[in-house]
């Protein structure tokens, strides 16, 4: 059986988390989550990450970063 692995992500401890993206694209490899907001029934309703090297900032579901065949929690 082959299965997705995930990584566990406390909502409340995204801002300023480290990610690797696990496929780089336009050498953008390193990641800051710069912004993230919640609405009133504390669930978030956007999360924006930065490309280190760029500082190109763009907006993810931070869903996303569960996946690990896209992100890898750190910088690699």
């Amino acid at each position: 059986m082959n299965r997705m692995k995930q990584h566990k992500i406390n909502p409340r401890k995204l801002l300023n988390s480290k990610w690797t993206a696990a496929k780089p694209s336009n050498k953008e490899k390193h990641f800051l989550v710069t912004d993230v907001e919640f609405g009133d029934d504390e669930v978030v309703v956007s999360c924006a990450i930065e490309a280190i090297i760029s500082k190109r900032t763009m907006a993810i579901d931070w869903q996303d970063l569960k996946d690990s065949t896209q992100w890898l929690a750190g910088w690699k």
